[in-house]
């Protein structure tokens, strides 16, 4: 089945999922940074986030993006701790993250049980720059295993270059592009299965499936998860019959 999308909250519907059924996690979580101040981050809406002020088109808003330090922490945890119950022996994951919460996702990555085994760089060219300080033009993906690797005949960059998507191809306030994605999504065998627990629109998906991969997908927003929805089913196209996907909520 190339892909399932559920829609609901991540952490109950790891749990329904069996042992070792997934390949690869990888996913893009609420940073819970965007602000100077704690009062910045954990009082703010995504859209004020890490919308620009006048944008024409206004996204839907997502949720889990208001936590502290710690919370963040216990949460990504627990959920990778899930996630890592899902991955089969030598599985891998990926996490994005920023420069403010690269030290706690990478805490969290390995109290959750994984080998962490290095941190991905996604160049953003488009960034803005400011004056007298450095542009802050990259985020990140941290990286590892569920114990050793299979030695895989692939060789995969480790920096990565592309702007967001804009336009009428935007369709999420943080939305990663389709070109990065397909090429992380390859760290995971051919026809295996890529697991993202916070699906957004649905750009790990489109990449998975376009890249020969199966897909599960959890996403919280019924508005996200509507989209996730048509741009898995589309990215399928004229191939695609019921027995190719199942959608939950």
């Amino acid at each position: 089945m190339p892909f399932s999308l559920h829609q609901g909250d991540a952490l109950s519907v790891l749990a329904t999922l069996p042992d070792h059924c997934v390949d690869s996690v990888i996913t893009d979580p609420p940073y819970n940074s965007g602000g100077r101040t704690a009062k910045e981050r954990t009082s703010r809406t995504a859209t004020a986030k890490y919308t620009t002020a006048g944008a024409k088109r206004v996204l839907p808003d997502f949720t889990g993006e208001n936590m502290d330090q710690r919370s963040y922490g216990f949460w990504l945890t627990q959920i990778m701790t899930e996630a890592h119950r899902l991955a089969r022996p030598g599985g891998t994951a990926l996490l994005f993250t920023d420069w403010r919460q690269l030290p706690i996702t990478t805490d969290a990555f390995q109290a959750a049980g994984w080998l962490w085994r290095g941190v991905l760089a996604w160049h953003k060219p488009a960034a803005r720059p400011q004056k007298g300080r450095f542009t802050q033009n990259c985020e990140f993906m941290v990286w590892g295993s569920k114990g050793a690797m299979d030695a895989r005949p692939v060789y995969l960059p480790g920096m990565y270059t592309a702007s967001q998507p804009s336009g009428t191809k935007r369709q999420h306030i943080t939305q990663k592009p389709i070109e990065v994605m397909r090429e992380l999504v390859k760290i995971s065998p051919e026809q295996g299965t890529v697991l993202d627990f916070c699906a957004g629109s649905g750009s790990t998906g489109v990449a998975a499936l376009l890249e020969g991969r199966d897909f599960i997908g959890v996403e919280a927003s019924p508005e996200y998860a509507a989209i996730a929805r048509e741009r898995l089913k589309s990215t399928l196209g004229d191939t695609l019959t019921q027995d190719d996907f199942t959608l939950a909520t």
